[in-house]
């Protein structure tokens, strides 16, 4: 591990975090009309350091693609620590919401589960063809 992957890895995921988090506002304020939705500092700020730990969570774990074991255990792998660092921090910042029942946790899980499947597909879409580009330049 270089210490260039690392701050690459780093700066990714922060941006990708607050991209997520951003969106997820946006679509929040879509939702309930954008003369309802009402973020105080305090919400924008914890959004911001948030979504950049999450980011940090979901894309410092994918070191595990760098070994040798079986794709489907290093997707496993990766998504078991970032959605832990994921609903870590949702549950200590407020924005999953344990009282209410398991209907909204199991929602929001599912909405996680789709951004996070979206974003892993892309990424993985992006590096098969950089690699296959790299493969055709070498022979």
């Amino acid at each position: 591990m270089k210490i260039t992957d690392l701050i690459e890895r780093i700066a990714l995921g922060a941006f990708i975090g607050c991209f997520i988090v951003s969106l997820v506002e946006v679509l929040i304020a879509f939702q309930s009309g954008p003369q309802n939705v009402f973020f105080s500092g305090y919400d924008i700020i914890n959004a911001f350091f948030g979504s950049i730990l999450i980011g940090w969570g979901f894309s410092l774990s994918g070191y595990i693609y760098e070994n040798n074991w079986p794709l489907p255990f290093q997707v496993l792998f990766q998504m078991a620590i970032g959605f832990t660092v994921l609903f870590s921090v949702a549950i200590y910042l407020g924005w999953l919401p344990l009282d209410i029942g398991y209907g909204v946790i199991i929602q929001w899980g599912l909405v996680a589960v789709a951004f996070a499947a979206i974003f892993w597909i892309a990424f993985y879409i992006y590096y098969y063809l950089e690699a296959r580009e790299i493969n055709k330049k070498l022979e």
